[in-house]
């Protein structure tokens, strides 16, 4: 294994945390306006509280398509 990386990794772990720049900040490097990191935020947060409320549909009707390809239902 490669020893530099791992301590490349140890130095970066052992970094205070206030040195490491935010999200808004990152977002900000990267060129992405204020209201697009709004978006981008509000986006992740709507994911990782469940997303859309067609994804229960979505799962039955793939569901219903298995059993029809598997011929154990028939339309």
């Amino acid at each position: 294994m490669n020893s530099n990386m791992h301590e490349q990794e140890y130095a970066e772990m052992a970094r205070p945390l206030e040195s490491l720049p935010t999200e808004m900040e990152l977002l900000t490097q990267w060129g992405f306006n204020a209201e697009e990191i709004a978006s981008l935020l509000w986006l992740r947060q709507w994911y990782q509280n469940g997303g859309s409320d067609r994804a229960a549909i979505v799962r039955h009707l793939e569901f219903l398509r298995l059993l029809v390809i598997s011929g154990e239902l028939e339309l």
